[in-house]
């Protein structure tokens, strides 16, 4: 169903950026604050995912400075100190 709704600009931005941010429709966001709101599972017949599964992947955008981190520290830890070589 489809409804039109007025809400504050700002909070429309908001409800923007995390959408984006979570890689869903402003729509789908929307539609599922309501469903969460009203105690019923975000994806009806599917069950909603716990609140604690919104952290997973909140991180997956660093992947690349994560490999430049371990690549520094395995560099670090190739280097032999002179005490070391005897």
């Amino acid at each position: 169903m489809k409804a039109t709704i007025d809400i504050p600009n700002s909070t429309y931005e908001q409800a923007k950026n995390l959408a984006a941010a979570q890689g869903i429709s402003v729509e789908k966001l929307l539609a599922e604050i309501v469903q969460e709101k009203l105690g019923g599972p975000s994806f009806p017949g599917h069950g909603a995912a716990p609140p604690w599964m919104k952290g997973f992947g909140a991180l997956a955008d660093l992947k690349e400075e994560s490999a430049r981190i371990m690549k520094s520290i395995e560099e670090e830890f190739e280097q032999v100190e002179p005490e070391d070589r005897q």
